[in-house]
């Protein structure tokens, strides 16, 4: 009896094993295979897709945390758009408060977004999607005649060094939080079981309506960095970050409905995946139907694999 329960726990613990090395495997192979088909394209342009990596990365902090606590965003699109206007129009009086605009702006958003998912009880994919809309007209409304530019001081910020300084302290810090204070705890508990939480005396609402303003709060600093990188907004600025930030989390091994298995390194292997898959698609030559259908059965592919089948039904 103790041999067969021995067998199953080491047959479980190599199929986690597989199972947590596979989005690092996957980033890997992708790396050699489209290097050796580009010709060596890829590493020459390495820092061109280095350059693309920050404003998935930064943004899929925030949505990291949401899906941990098993909610959805599709509203960061248009929080990346609504952020980097304010940014724009807020470069030419002082920097500084260009910053600390975005930030709030995106704070605002996601603090809209908590209202009706936390106050009203409304599905998170049903607020968000909504708001994706309204705020996505917002955007057009103000961008579409002409793009709103900003002030050539941005350029100043447009460095290697200040990007990737940016990127790395949201990691870091968002790193300690999650994994070394009790708020990263509450998030998976939450996500693991909500009610079984809110039992144990954690006040489940005030967590979820926290973590909403702070992604939107993160969005919004990245929106800096999107504004510093391209100069200013125009009508489809952020269009798709929020499906391009689903994917990267989900191709790190990000199980869709957030819990226990969740690790924080999905953010950072997925969005270098995802970049990197991308670039690669595009290198070789393929058509935007062509990419979108590898992109499709791939994210597929990761799906069912990282996919928690258990708690699929409590995705809030």
């Amino acid at each position: 009896m103790n041999d067969v329960k021995t067998g199953a726990f080491n047959k479980q613990f190599v199929y986690n094993l597989i199972r947590s090395s596979l989005p690092i495997i996957g980033l890997i192979t992708v790396c050699i295979v489209f290097n050796i088909l580009t010709h060596g394209s890829m590493w020459n342009s390495r820092k061109l897709i280095l350059n693309q990596i920050y404003v998935v990365m930064i943004s899929a902090t925030g949505v990291f945390f949401i899906m941990t606590m098993g909610g959805l965003d599709f509203s960061q699109g248009s929080i990346m758009g609504i952020a980097s206007i304010v940014v724009c129009m807020l470069s030419g009086k002082n920097i500084f408060l260009a910053i600390l605009g975005g930030i709030l702006a995106g704070a605002v958003i996601g603090a809209f977004n908590a209202f009706f998912y936390v106050k009203r009880k409304i599905k998170s994919f049903i607020v968000t999607i909504c708001t994706m809309f309204l705020f996505r007209g917002v955007i057009k409304y103000m961008a579409s005649n002409s793009p709103v530019a900003a002030s050539m001081k941005v350029y100043d910020y447009d460095t290697t060094a200040i990007k990737l300084g940016i990127t790395a302290t949201v990691l870091i810090i968002s790193f300690m939080i999650f994994r070394f204070t009790g708020f990263g705890i509450k998030l998976k508990a939450i996500g693991a079981g909500e009610k079984a939480t809110k039992f144990a005396g954690v006040r489940t609402d005030r967590v979820k309506f926290l973590i909403y303003v702070l992604s939107g709060a993160i969005t919004g600093l990245a929106a800096f960095v999107n504004i510093v990188k391209n100069g200013s907004a125009t009508a489809n600025v952020g269009s798709q970050l929020e499906t391009q930030i689903l994917i990267a989390l989900v191709l790190g091994g990000m199980p869709i409905s957030g819990g226990a298995k969740v690790r924080f390194e999905n953010v950072i292997v997925g969005s270098l995946l995802y970049v990197v898959l991308t670039n690669g698609l595009i290198m070789m030559g393929l058509s935007t139907q062509m990419m979108q259908l590898i992109q499709g059965v791939i994210f597929l592919i990761f799906v069912a694999i990282f996919a928690d089948r258990e708690s699929l039904s409590v995705i809030k």
